[in-house]
């Protein structure tokens, strides 16, 4: 590695915030960035760090404004439109890549650079937050305890509200419809294109299919090739998404979608510090093979936001030590191991 030093770019965001505090409560020394000069800089003296003021526009005409870094964590959402230009910069300048993603495209295009990333020495590992340790390790898990799989479903109960940067993600997400991975291949499918009842670890609840990450990631983990992720829904719930399938074409306009964000800016703050420490997360998985036995598992993790920030920093601090000659793409399990959520403050096995 060059010097030790690493960026947290997307600092003033809700999550990267929590990360600037988790680091420096750590002893790390991150250099912040973003695009506001005010709010960097305000974060920045609040912490006695250093900091770096740029866009993502700028960086896409030179990646000199990362120059020395030996890992960026990239916060800023929606990633679809910053990990690209992100990880190529990281590339250039041979400077790990970590974000807190849960955008399947974000997985895909890490794995298609894997090779240049082994070319260049570095690690590209997206999804080091709740997106997607939690479920990422459990799927390793059940791949240990069934390695002939064929199926693996995942899924998670979380209550923990949304940060506007989550929010516009989700939004984003709509007119691009459900996905599912089936004999190896993403596919689309329908908004809430399946059901069923699950005990994520609280109860039986009824639940539905969404897009989440663990379509790209648990495949790379496993190799398993036919995967879905669940979370709990009401009826109600699952009837307006199914009507919203006819409205995909416009909710994926330039107009709405500029409405919908805004909106997001005005209404949306994310959940305070009391509310975060009072919420947890059941996670839940299950493997199938062709012979029909079936295995499941569960934890129990503290609320989202708080296994991303930690997470986070956990995966940075490998980074800058002990695996810093890992290479190419990986997910949180394929680097550090399916013992990695256990290692998070609140983790409970539920088995």
């Amino acid at each position: 590695m060059k010097n030790n030093k690493w960026m947290i770019y997307g600092a003033t965001g809700y999550s990267g915030k929590l990360i600037v505090e988790r680091a420096v409560g750590q002893g790390m020394k991150p250099v912040l960035a973003g695009r506001s000069a005010d709010k960097v800089q305000a974060l920045a003296e609040k912490y006695a760090l250093d900091y770096r003021v740029f866009d993502i526009d700028s960086l896409a005409q030179s990646d000199a404004l990362i120059s020395q870094m030996d890992l960026v964590l990239n916060c800023a959402g929606p990633f679809s439109q910053t990990a690209e230009v992100m990880m190529q910069a990281c590339l250039k300048q041979q400077a790990h890549y970590i974000d807190i993603t849960g955008e399947i495209e974000v997985f895909e295009l890490a794995a298609n650079l894997s090779e240049a990333a082994k070319n260049r020495g570095v690690v590209l590992c997206p999804g080091v937050g709740f997106d997607v340790i939690p479920t990422d390790c459990v799927a390793g898990k059940l791949k240990a305890m069934m390695p002939d799989a064929t199926h693996l479903t995942l899924g998670f109960d979380s209550r923990s509200g949304f940060s506007p940067g989550t929010a516009k993600t989700s939004a984003e997400a709509l007119p691009k419809g459900g996905k599912v991975r089936k004999a190896g291949v993403i596919i689309t499918v329908p908004l809430a294109a399946k059901t069923r009842k699950i005990d994520f670890g609280g109860g039986e609840k009824m639940a539905m299919t969404i897009p989440w990450g663990d379509v790209s990631t648990a495949y790379h983990n496993t190799g398993i090739p036919n995967i879905e992720v669940y979370i709990p829904s009401s009826p109600g719930m699952v009837k307006q998404l199914k009507r919203m399938n006819w409205l995909k074409p416009i909710l994926g306009l330039g107009l709405v979608q500029n409405f919908i964000k805004k909106r997001i800016d005005k209404k949306v703050q994310g959940p305070d510090q009391a509310t975060r420490a009072k919420l947890t997360t059941f996670v839940w998985g299950e493997v199938k093979n062709a012979a029909g036995e079936v295995k499941q598992y569960r934890l129990e993790v503290a609320n989202g936001y708080e296994v991303t920030a930690e997470g986070s920093v956990l995966v940075a601090q490998a980074l800058l030590g002990d695996f810093a000659n890992a290479k190419g793409y990986h997910t949180p399990c394929t680097l550090l191991g399916d013992g990695l959520v256990e290692q998070l403050t609140g983790t409970r096995v539920l088995g």
